[in-house]
């Protein structure tokens, strides 16, 4: 009879060649103080580099090692799900794999869920990012709690330590758009957060483009609240308001002839103002139908093309 593992480390790689190693050997560390069974599964976001040749090595030499491959490139969020998909702990420790994610501090998180919580999350004390990342993480994660009415920490991101009822239950959202942190989020349970060190990147370079944040911050706000189009409701209520009494104020001034010149100018404004207006709403709209339909196309979110 199989024993499952008491926790399992799920890690999606991406152009991670020559951290992975290195993670291994981490874990394997951290594990041997923990003194409990676990396993470890990569996820291979279909890397261009050697990451699955690194990946077939180690699961052949290591038996708590489990890799497995998507069919292309589905991102970050939907590799974290395929590999939280196949676990079997009793408890799930999310981590990425370039190291910035220190996998000697999980000891620390596995200890606090001894004081019955079942999330534990890493908090980074002093982030090792760029200004510039840390800049538009601040304003994502502010942006981000305005749309959705909810306090979203900038410097909480997927690392933690979920128990196995947490993780099925982030497993049943079927949500087309995948964002792993606001997942955890609306399973709810008991929850809190360590101070953990967050470690500065030692190989290579982030594959998250500035362009492609902004597109992931765009959809999961656009996917996860309708507040843009109450905020539209508003403004056009808003307009409307004004325009009334602009209108009240210019019929006083027919009725007491103080006009003397019809302005086209405010004309020709008012046109171009409020087509604006209304062609940005229909737009807002839009992106929420076009939401809509991909939701109900029910496409899978990740295809896993090869297991070892």
């Amino acid at each position: 009879m199989e024993i499952n593992p008491k926790i399992s480390f799920v890690s999606p790689v991406y152009q991670a060649e020559k951290s992975l190693d290195k993670l291994l050997f981490e874990i394997q560390r951290v594990m041997k103080d923990i003194g409990e069974t676990y396993e470890i599964i990569f996820v291979d976001d279909r890397s261009t580099d050697k990451s699955w040749e690194v990946l077939q090595r180690l699961s052949s030499t290591h038996s708590e090692v489990r890799s497995f491959r998507l069919s292309k490139n589905f991102g970050q969020h939907p590799a974290i799900l395929a590999g939280l998909s196949q676990s079997k702990g009793e408890w799930v420790v999310v981590l990425d794999c370039d190291l910035q994610d220190q996998p000697m501090e999980v000891l620390k998180l596995y200890n606090k869920t001894k004081e019955g919580y079942d999330i534990v999350l890493a908090k980074r004390k002093f982030r090792n990012d760029s200004i510039i990342k840390k800049f538009s993480s601040f304003l994502f994660s502010k942006i981000f709690s305005y749309f959705t009415n909810t306090r979203y920490d900038n410097e909480v991101a997927n690392f933690g330590i979920y128990n196995k009822k947490v993780i099925q239950s982030i497993l049943q959202i079927s949500d087309y758009i995948q964002f792993f942190p606001l997942f955890v989020k609306l399973v709810g349970y008991n929850s809190t957060a360590v101070e953990v060190e967050h470690a500065s990147r030692t190989e290579g370079k982030s594959n998250y483009s500035y362009k492609k944040l902004v597109k992931l911050a765009f959809n999961v706000i656009i996917s996860y609240s309708n507040k843009p189009l109450k905020i539209f409701v508003k403004l056009g209520l808003s307009i409307s308001f004004i325009s009334f009494l602009v209108g009240l104020y210019h019929l006083y001034l027919a009725l007491t002839n103080q006009i003397l010149v019809l302005g086209y100018s405010s004309l020709i404004i008012s046109i171009w103002f409020l087509s604006g207006v209304m062609i940005t709403i229909i737009g807002v709209c839009g992106l929420y139908i076009g939401k809509i339909f991909d939701q109900t196309k029910r496409r899978p979110i990740y295809i896993i093309d090869e297991i070892l």
